[in-house]
């Protein structure tokens, strides 16, 4: 149970004071709390909050990249506004303040989940684009949280200036890397192909599988079937000499066909 004392350590964290204290303990509040899996006016959650959270979280951050980056395209903006504001990166964020400590929630295995990404950060400092599991209650209490000092507070310039320090490190347009599906995507683009991802015995192994022009160029094994895509694609991408190779040899049987034709047509000339 959250107590008092707690309460008012959430707060030394952000470093708000709320006037409505009951905000604060519903934001900090997973459904399951009350033997439940859906929300209702009896037993408040911190979904409301939540949702609130992330709309204004979304507005508060592509502000700052908005005139930060004058130049830039609404694509690379979108992408460092995802950087900044995904699951995994809000998670990092809950994890580092410990805001996973005053969570009133009847979920099983939790902790288990919170240690398991802790162990998996250390390969990924800063953001590992989908490749490793971030436990979505940490995202949410901490758009809960951002929710919660919008309504109480009722200015988004005091949520700014709550949560911009509690959001570091900032991901800049130097440090945005790429989702290995999107970057897979791209080069094969380029080289006149796309990939083929293949699940079809998910239900057996948890593998993903990649294919560029019908020859595997990359696999991997996991839990959770989207991470097991993107780790399939960056095991392409750090192969990426036999990835090349599968090119030249797509290059090659284009040229093939390419002259077979030719020489029909040179046939029906003559």
């Amino acid at each position: 149970m959250v107590s008092e004392s707690s309460l008012e350590e959430v707060e030394l964290i952000l470093g708000y004071e709320f006037k409505d204290k009951n905000l604060l303990l519903q934001a900090f509040t997973h459904v399951s709390f009350h033997d439940s899996d859906k929300y209702s006016e009896k037993h408040t959650s911190y979904e409301r909050l939540e949702l609130m959270g992330d709309s204004v979280l979304n507005l508060l951050m592509i502000r700052k990249l908005f005139f930060l980056y004058p130049k830039l395209s609404p694509g690379k903006l979108t992408y460092l506004r995802s950087d900044n504001t995904d699951n995994e990166k809000l998670a990092r964020v809950a994890f580092k303040q410990g805001l996973h400590r005053f969570l009133r929630h009847k979920k099983p295995h939790l902790e288990q989940s919170i240690q398991e990404f802790e162990k998996a950060m250390v390969d990924y400092p800063l953001h590992s684009h989908r490749l490793i599991r971030a436990p979505k209650i940490l995202a949410d209490v901490l758009e809960a949280a951002i929710g919660a000092v919008f309504i109480d507070s009722n200015s988004i310039e005091t949520v700014w200036k709550v949560f911009e320090d509690v959001l570091e490190p900032f991901i800049s347009l130097e440090k945005l890397g790429e989702n290995p599906v999107t970057t897979l995507l791209e080069i094969c683009q380029k080289n006149g192909c796309k990939p083929r991802y293949d699940t079809e015995s998910w239900d057996k192994d948890q593998t993903a599988r990649v294919y560029v022009k019908d020859c595997l160029v990359g696999k991997a094994t996991f839990g959770k079937k989207d991470i097991a895509i993107n780790r399939a694609a960056k095991d392409a991408l750090d192969n990426i000499d036999q990835t090349y190779l599968v090119f030249s040899m797509h290059e090659k049987d284009q040229k093939s066909s390419d002259e077979v034709l030719s020489e029909e047509e040179n046939n029906e000339d003559s």
